[in-house]
């Protein structure tokens, strides 16, 4: 079989909605297949990362389903502009001297790369993106009138992408007869490289320099590049000069951006930067509920709770994790519970773990019952130090590999016996007091 690739996206075309397999499968192509390792080309860098978290359980399904030789896949960026055949017999085509001319490229809508799926009604906001959120949203509502560029910055994986694709999606939505382009930083270099190379330069400026609105993703991957800053440079300037609106996202501030030139990290400052943070444990389940919802799956409230103590930071590790759940829970005709989830998602557990120290819990604990670390350690019984003490325990006890005497000998030379005691109440009441077991796993999620 040749075109691997092209059996699997068959079954794709038959598993995934219409819109899904458009957006994401239709454009890639099989490049090599040899010794069990199959090769993708793939558009950009955000189509890669897509695939990968949103199909990859698809993909392993249709290579089961046809019993493909296929050992991995691997999946590899391109140019995303196509060339369009030149036809030597017609007269716009054909040079002065009778040759047909070089291919132009024909660069997409941008339209065909905006997820529909990212909206701001699928966007769960918590405290750690409130700022960007609202920016965001004024953007959308009034471009070129609030906040220009709008600078979003933040680590990988927790939600700029969404957010530049819910403003291209809105933006769509209210003003249709606006020229929307988005783009990533990787695609936009490898244009500007195949533009210069087939001298169609002046192409590549029309497509981006008419743009009433640029959503640009991932700048951080040109820092270094001098000749794509030097063409981002002069289209940013033409942008803005002609009050256009530039919506930017990276990885980190524009200062703390190595290998940048100052006269970009100077534009970047210009209008309103907002960095988007980790998301807390109630964000994390608020997200988990909103991707249930979608997908029409019932998830137990262990499970959620399991899910997001477990995932650190990165809400592509949080939706990947439901999203594996999802996929055996289909394949296997099993139910969601807690004891599959802990099967399914024991990757979560591995690698290298942070040490926690029994004082980092007491600290924690103190912090969520308004009280001085000190305090206990304390050999007063009273409840207001007991209860705490006892949740501090049962904390050590589940985070740390210290012995019962040891935890006894930490808070004030306590009886192994009470230590235990102590830890069994503690697993007890959690069991019926939700307030309880949300602040377990607050402080689980920031010792973690």
């Amino acid at each position: 079989m040749t075109d691997v690739w092209g059996e699997i996206q068959k079954k794709l075309a038959a598993k995934i909605s219409t819109g899904a397999y458009e957006n994401w499968i239709s454009r890639t192509a099989q490049t090599s297949f040899q010794d069990g390792r199959l090769t993708i080309r793939v558009p950009d860098q955000a189509t890669k990362e897509w695939i990968r978290q949103e199909y990859a359980h698809h993909v392993q399904s249709a290579i089961d389903e046809l019993s493909l030789p296929v050992r991995q896949v691997h999946y590899t960026s391109e140019p995303v502009f196509a060339f369009a055949a030149a036809a030597s017999t017609s007269p716009q085509r054909t040079a002065s001297n009778g040759h047909a001319q070089s291919p132009e490229p024909v660069f997409e809508k941008s339209s065909s790369w905006l997820n529909p799926r990212l909206t701001f009604e699928t966007y769960v906001v918590g405290s750690s993106n409130q700022l960007a959120h609202a920016a965001a949203q004024a953007v959308a509502k009034m471009p070129s009138r609030s906040y220009n560029p709008l600078f979003i910055y933040g680590g990988v994986g927790i939600g700029k992408t969404h957010l530049m694709h819910a403003i291209g999606r809105s933006l769509l939505d209210n003003y249709p007869g606006l020229n929307i382009v988005y783009t990533s930083s990787e695609r936009f270099m490898n244009e500007m490289i195949a533009s210069i190379k087939l001298d169609r330069i002046s192409l590549f400026h029309r497509h981006y320099r008419s743009a009433d609105v640029l959503l640009i993703d991932d700048i951080h991957v040109i820092a270094g590049k001098e000749r794509t800053q030097e063409e981002f440079f002069h289209t940013f300037n033409e942008l803005y000069d002609h009050q256009k609106q530039i919506v930017i996202s990276s990885d980190s501030a524009p200062n703390q951006l190595p290998g940048l030139v100052e006269r970009l990290r100077s534009r970047f400052e210009w209008g309103l930067m907002v960095d988007v943070q980790a998301p807390d444990l109630e964000t994390k389940m608020a997200i988990l509920d909103k991707k249930a919802e979608s997908e029409g799956v019932a998830l137990p409230q262990d499970v959620r709770i399991f899910i997001a103590t477990k995932t650190k930071s990165n809400v592509r590790e949080l939706e990947g994790a439901l999203t594996r759940l999802i996929a055996v829970s289909s394949l296997t005709a099993q139910p969601i519970n807690l004891t599959m989830a802990h099967q399914t998602l024991k990757y979560l557990n591995t690698g290298s773990e942070k040490k926690i120290s029994m004082e980092s819990i007491i600290r924690a604990v103190a912090e969520r019952f308004s009280m001085q670390p000190g305090q206990l350690k304390l050999k007063s019984n009273t409840h207001q130090i007991a209860y705490p003490r006892q949740v501090a325990m049962y904390l050590v006890k589940e985070l740390t590999h210290a012995s019962l005497p040891e935890i006894g000998r930490y808070f004030g030379g306590k009886h192994h016996t009470t230590v235990l005691h102590s830890i069994q109440k503690i697993e007890e009441l959690r069991q019926r007091d939700e307030d309880l077991n949300n602040l377990i796993h607050s402080a689980m999620d920031s010792l973690q």
